[in-house]
């Protein structure tokens, strides 16, 4: 806190008030300068410096294709300081509800439309290892560690027939585009403007077209109908010209959401375990529903939806 102190008095901004703004699930710290009817957001990524060159090399990308990713004022790459840009503090999540989730989730659809502009040169790949590093997590920090599984071979097989058609179909759908990886309802602002804000973007991948839209509209913290769900994802079919059918776009996007949530039972479970924070495991219950729910759909998946009923009761 003393070297981000010291190293404001050296910015434009060295007689605004600071105040704690945030937290986020990593090590990053938010902080709000502010003075009269001025607001600037301090990101402090001091114990994450790594993240840093990324979130910069984003935004960038972000902002020449016409998303509104919040403006970098001063750096400081060394320490591990932003100033940037502050889109207030209302989430998409605050204001969701059955009356406006629709409209919302529409002008968040527009927004990836939008991202999946951006230039995607030199990102990591979402190729089939990198797929099937993240379903990993769910056997270790969710299975074994959480609910403490012994898995015997048979099962051991079952999970890797299930995720390996998983990625199969994943990798069907067309791929190269940008991918946000954490596009939902807390990572999207509603500015006092009325504008929607992206913000935690710096782990960007290229991948599959549905990635961004199944972290939105099958969201961790909050879910609507899947029908009305079903119609917004083709909706986005439609916006991006795609064409392909009903059953095989919803089907790429239900296996996407399968590969999403599968790794994020594994990852909350792994912020309770080893990272302490325990915030995310009220959020289980409802990624597992979205997991069983849409495994239960298909073939591929059936036994393995039926097998997580087994170890959750």
């Amino acid at each position: 806190m003393d070297k981000l102190l010291k190293w404001i008095q050296t910015t434009p901004y060295k007689d605004y008030s600071l105040k704690v703004a945030s937290a986020d699930a990593s090590f990053r710290k938010y902080y709000r300068l502010s003075k009269a009817d001025k607001s600037f957001i301090v990101m402090d990524s001091s114990l994450e410096l790594d993240s840093l060159p990324p979130f910069i090399d984003i935004t960038a990308r972000l902002l020449n294709a016409g998303v509104k990713a919040p403006r970098i004022f001063e750096q400081n790459e060394t320490e591990g300081f932003l100033i940037l840009e502050d889109f207030g503090d209302l989430q998409l999540l605050d204001d969701l509800k059955n009356s406006n989730f629709k409209m919302h989730y529409k002008s968040a659809i527009d927004e990836i439309l939008k991202m999946q502009n951006a230039n995607t040169d030199s990102l990591p790949l979402y190729d089939k290892d990198f797929l099937h590093l993240e379903m990993g997590l769910m056997q270790e920090w969710y299975l074994e560690k959480k609910l403490l599984c012994t898995l015997n071979t048979d099962e051991e097989k079952l999970i890797e027939n299930a995720l390996n058609s998983i990625s199969k179909v994943v990798l069907q759908q067309p791929q190269g585009l940008f991918v946000h990886r954490d596009f939902h309802s807390r990572n999207i602002m509603l500015t006092p403007k009325g504008e929607i804000g992206i913000i935690d973007y710096q782990d960007a991948m290229s991948g599959a077209i549905t990635y961004d839209l199944v972290s939105l509209l099958k969201d961790c913290y909050i879910a609507f109908a899947r029908e009305e769900i079903e119609e917004l994802a083709l909706y986005f079919r439609d916006k991006k010209g795609l064409n392909t059918s009903n059953e095989e776009f919803l089907k790429w996007f239900d296996f996407m959401g399968l590969q999403r949530h599968i790794k994020v039972l594994g990852i909350f479970s792994r912020l309770h375990i080893r990272d302490k924070k325990d915030g995310y495991l009220k959020d289980i219950p409802l990624v597992l529903n979205y997991t069983i729910e849409t495994a239960l759909r298909y073939e591929e998946t059936r036994e393995f939806a039926k097998f997580l009923q087994r170890v959750t009761v």
